[in-house]
């Protein structure tokens, strides 16, 4: 996918791109392949495989749910900056909080979001165990995300404690997610979390599949979820 290629996809789907928008992407493409030299941030590096596989999937999460009415997103394990930053670029009224548990990743991110002029975007080096465990933070966001971190069962639970009753957590999956979806069963029941609507996509021109998955939060999380680092990946709910 060229970059012509991108901003059609994207005007299909509703979203028109301004030329500050595409020159943030391109810049964020060569920051991005820039620093994969010095440390490992994707093996995709190739500029139509990113702006396929990376930047156009990081924002398939808006053609199934409408982020005008959203205010503060949380991306938890972003890496790179995936889904969150190509979701900012795309809707500039975004509040973005990204979590990362790597240093050297929030140190790309930082430079990444100051060379975008990106404001509004706050950078925690934190495991999402205790960044969900903190007062200030927890069951305070809108929306929360994670791209391809852990299976959903796991992830249910570094996420839905930071989404606020009534707000919304998309994990962005690839394939074979039917599995994953019956055992994430009980930690939703557990956790507070609703499952909604499951919305399955392809990308356009490399065709692999992806998975969309919205879950609703209706009541509060137990105090006791997050457990402590390490223990949801050991022990899933």
């Amino acid at each position: 996918m060229n970059e012509q290629q991108f901003q059609d996809q994207l005007l299909e789907k509703g979203i028109s791109l301004s030329q500050e928008q595409c020159e943030q992407f391109s810049l964020y493409f060569k920051i991005l392949v820039e620093w994969n030299e010095k440390m490992n941030l994707t093996a995709i590096t190739e500029k139509e495989e990113v702006y396929e596989k990376h930047f156009f999937d990081s924002v398939t999460a808006s053609f199934t749910y409408d982020f005008s009415n959203v205010q503060t997103v949380c991306d938890v394990g972003a890496g790179a900056g995936f889904p969150s930053i190509p979701l900012k670029i795309c809707f500039p009224h975004l509040h973005v909080t990204i979590v990362d548990s790597l240093k050297k990743r929030i140190g790309f991110l930082q430079y990444l979001v100051d060379k975008l002029n990106l404001e509004n975007v706050n950078l925690y080096h934190d495991r999402a165990e205790t960044f969900g465990q903190k007062p200030e933070i927890r069951e305070s966001y809108d929306l929360v995300t994670a791209r391809a971190v852990a299976r959903l069962s796991v992830l249910s639970e570094l996420c839905l404690p930071l989404v606020k009753t009534g707000g919304t957590f998309i994990a962005m999956k690839g394939p074979q997610l039917n599995e994953e979806l019956k055992e994430a069963e009980k930690a939703l029941r557990i956790l507070g979390g609703t499952f909604q609507l499951l919305e399955k996509t392809e990308l356009p021109i490399e065709k692999s599949e992806r998975n969309i998955v919205i879950i609703k939060k209706e009541k509060r999380t137990p105090k006791k979820y997050p457990r402590k680092p390490g223990t949801p990946n050991k022990q899933p709910l």
